[in-house]
């Protein structure tokens, strides 16, 4: 049997592309197992239910490797799982060196694990420039004054010196709002009661 899967990361993302490659391949259309699923990892009923399908000689067809699942590790491990225990092949229509219908002696096999392994090296060192990118930009943010998590409460009272330098027209509001650090929603819920605490210190000194 000839099987192929098919999956996009969201409801939203369109499946066509992959379903016209494994028609051409030959796959038949009620044998395309289509999953719209995230590949972080395996836990896939589709997928897994696929597999659980597999016999020695069937062939699973797959678009691209990131079709398969996006952690290269664990990509592997599936590799190994359904070409050596299930004894089914894998065919990777976006790299051909990537079918082991065609690669069955020492070489071939010695050739499709290495660049799985490379692919995976590949993946973990994106992944880590990735999180090298946020914290970067985060520290960055943070640099500017963007508060990140859960907003702090302001109390009116610790405030309202900034707010006693603007009505004197030593800051603008602007500046007023940079040197409180808050958000613009957060500003405006305390000017309410920094107009009030000026009121009553403005009849205070009335009397």
């Amino acid at each position: 049997m000839v099987y192929g899967y098919i999956r996009v990361s969201s409801k939203e993302q369109n499946e066509d592309r992959q379903v016209i490659a494994l028609r051409e391949y030959g796959v038949d259309e009620h044998c395309i197992v289509i999953e719209k699923a995230s590949g972080k990892d395996f836990d896939r009923l589709n997928y897994q239910s696929l597999v659980k399908r597999l016999r020695k000689g069937d062939r699973l067809v797959i678009k691209s490797i990131d079709r398969l699942g996006r952690n290269y590790n664990e990509i592997l491990q599936q590799w190994q799982y359904i070409t050596k225990t299930k004894q089914a092949d894998i065919i990777v229509l976006d790299m051909p060196i990537l079918d082991t219908t065609q690669y069955k002696d020492l070489l071939g096999t010695f050739i499709s694990d290495l660049v799985l392994q490379l692919l995976s090296f590949v993946a973990e060192n994106e992944r880590s420039n990735i999180r090298q990118r946020q914290a970067e930009g985060i520290a960055a943010a943070k640099a500017r004054g963007v508060h990140f998590g859960r907003e702090r409460k302001y109390d009116p009272a610790a405030y309202f010196p900034i707010y006693e330098q603007f009505k004197r027209k030593e800051i603008n509001q602007r500046e007023m709002i940079r040197q409180i650090g808050c958000c613009d929603s957060t500003y405006y819920r305390l000017l309410k009661e920094f107009r009030k605490m000026y009121a009553k210190k403005q009849g205070a000194a009335k009397l």
